[in-house]
């Protein structure tokens, strides 16, 4: 039996023409041999009556200070309804399809509420249905803890996560994440109107896309992926083009031999950053420990890290910059805040030990009279701490100079 996992984003599934889309995704499987297990969102996004965020408000317009245990109950209601409207619409065209709580697909977590970690499967229930000729449509982003049955939710993307740990522990052939786009595209298409959908990336090159901003795929469904070797295709519920496929690092074949001639795959950035730089004792090698320990302790998370004797620079999310001042005021050391940043990033793996790279990505930003305030990179990472108001120009730029 060659099980394919089809995962289905909110958008995907929030009105009747779209369910239909997905059936129809879900028939064209059926036809091509494959036993599909259908994994859903809840229907819609922020504002529409089923949508997670509209759940968790109804819940907080109640009680701010909401057990976390209540909370993930509200969570997964919204996967629940849209599994059993998914299931009717199937029934509706008389296709077999049951709908399932994730619990009830046998995705057993930790009790950490809101951001649980899935300590098991046992697709014993599962592979029943699928012998049997019933669909099994289940709740994403949702599990149940072991002993007690308690609902617990996987934290934001979860959805993609249930679907490749399913894939996973199914032995699946793939699994297809639909969404809105038709792939995974070289930058945000809102900021670069020349951003095209990449054919074939690296399961590395998506991880580190997604955790530079790229909205793509949760990195966590990635990582899952790749440990078991399992394909991974982002499409369009609303089309039929190809997708973007994410499997190992992409070879050159005689059919396509762009995948090779680009260093770079795609440009990602983050807003609403602040950077701070901090004045460390040159002559007490304990400061910049002291320094970071301190934010830790206050529970702060920092990135773009530069560390010197002399000094240290990092960023935070604009959310966390009250925070970061009061931490740092409470201490001896003097800093600089420099608010309203982003960062932008190219990422490709092709870039690992290519001289020049570093100067065609100065040269890209300096040419378009953009101060560049701090860099960090990887292997296969360049990144960029920049002035919001120049983000637009920064992507713009670094996507023509890297031939994207």
């Amino acid at each position: 039996m060659k099980i394919l996992v089809q995962k289905f984003g909110g958008t995907s599934v929030a009105s009747p023409e779209a369910r239909v889309a997905v059936k129809d995704k879900v028939q064209k499987a059926v036809r091509s041999g494959f036993a599909p297990v259908v994994v859903v969102s809840a229907m819609g996004r922020k504002g529409e009556p089923y949508a997670t965020d509209t759940l968790i408000g109804v819940l907080k317009e109640t009680n701010l200070s909401v057990n976390v245990r209540e909370l993930d109950m509200m969570m997964c209601c919204g996967e629940m309804m849209a599994a059993c409207v998914m299931a009717a619409t199937l029934q509706q065209f008389g296709i077999n399809a049951m709908a399932l709580t994730g619990g009830q697909a046998g995705i057993i977590t930790d009790s950490q509420f809101g951001a649980a970690r899935i300590k098991n499967i046992n697709v014993s229930n599962l592979h029943h249905l699928l012998e049997s000729g019933v669909i099994p449509i289940v709740c994403g982003f949702q599990g149940m803890t072991e002993n007690n049955g308690k609902f617990t939710t996987l934290g934001r993307g979860g959805s993609d996560t249930s679907a490749a740990a399913l894939g996973a522990a199914l032995h699946a052939e793939c699994v297809e994440i639909y969404t809105d786009v038709e792939g995974i595209m070289t930058a945000d298409p809102r900021l670069v109107k020349e951003a095209s959908i990449l054919k074939q990336i690296s399961y590395s090159e998506v991880c580190q896309m997604a955790h530079q901003g790229a909205k793509v795929i949760h990195p966590r469904a990635v990582e899952i992926a790749m440990k078991k070797n399992i394909p991974l295709v982002v499409k369009s519920t609303f089309s039929d083009a190809p997708g973007t496929l994410i499997t190992n690092d992409c070879e050159e074949t005689e059919e396509d031999t762009t995948i090779n001639e680009r260093l770079a795959s795609g440009v990602t950035h983050l807003t609403d950053l602040a950077q701070f730089k901090v004045e460390l004792n040159p002559e007490d090698i304990a400061s910049g420990r002291k320094l970071f320990e301190d934010l830790a302790d206050a529970g702060i998370s920092v990135g773009c890290l530069n560390l010197s004797e002399s000094s240290a620079m990092f960023a935070v999310f604009a959310g966390d910059v009250e925070h970061t001042n009061k931490v740092l005021d409470g201490t001896d050391f003097a800093y600089v805040l420099n608010d309203g940043c982003a960062k932008v990033s190219v990422v490709g793996s092709a870039m690992r030990g290519v001289p020049g790279v570093m100067a065609n990505f100065v040269a890209a930003l300096t040419g378009r009279k953009i101060s560049i305030l701090q860099t960090v990179d990887s292997d296969t990472t360049i990144s960029a701490i920049i002035k919001q108001e120049h983000l637009v120009d920064a992507v713009t730029a670094l996507h023509k100079a890297f031939k994207l």
